[in-house]
């Protein structure tokens, strides 16, 4: 292929997208695909008070850097290497370091918003949406927070019953309909990933 194939994989946090990703990358091989994460293009809040910043509603489709992540896509594309930032989830802000993404014949955009952006959606020859029971994706999403982002169980229920779930319910869950694949129950659907495995192999 003369450009590279741009693979969409969007779903509920806890969904499974991160499972998903690596099946693509085994699949393709590691040299083979660059991954642009969503969750690396929250907006910068280092002018936010650091108090205020978790009042924030990071599961709304405008507390991401769009203009940045449309940018970045098209860049890979044009087979230019990007400087993708890195999101400080303790201190609810850009952090200033940044991860080097080279280009790739295969480029995953993977994040809960991946296939809501009209823009992104047009760029992408395949899109996949992971889906899960919401308890399942609640308590992978509680263990992750509490375990790898230092919050407590207390505010990642708050926050799971104030924003996370009625913003999938508006934002995220619609999204299905854009959807070349919907892989039922979540990342750990070794059936339907090896289904996305062979269409990859056989598309690329």
């Amino acid at each position: 292929m003369t450009s590279p194939f741009v693979i969409g994989v969007a779903g509920g946090s806890g969904s499974g997208k991160t499972t998903v990703t690596r099946r693509v990358i085994e699949t393709v091989g590691a040299g083979g695909v660059a991954v642009l994460s969503q969750d690396n293009y929250y907006r910068d809040q280092t002018d936010v008070p650091e108090a205020m910043r978790e009042g924030t509603n990071y599961d709304h489709p405008a507390a991401f850097d769009w203009r940045l992540l449309r940018e970045h896509l098209a860049a890979l594309l044009a087979g230019v290497p990007v400087e993708m930032p890195e999101y400080d989830f303790t201190r609810h802000t850009r952090s200033s370091e940044t991860t080097t993404v080279l280009p790739a014949p295969v480029v995953v955009l993977e994040g809960f918003f991946a296939l809501y952006d009209e823009e992104l959606r047009g760029r992408m020859h395949l899109r996949v949406f992971v889906d899960a029971d919401a308890d399942v994706r609640f308590i992978r999403r509680l263990l992750r927070d509490t375990q790898e982002r230092g919050r407590t169980p207390e505010s990642v229920i708050t926050q799971y019953l104030e924003f996370v779930r009625p913003m999938h319910l508006s934002f995220v869950e619609p999204t299905k309909q854009y959807a070349d694949v919907i892989i039922p129950h979540g990342g750990m659907n070794e059936p339907a990933l090896d289904m996305l495995a062979a269409r990859i192999r056989t598309t690329i």
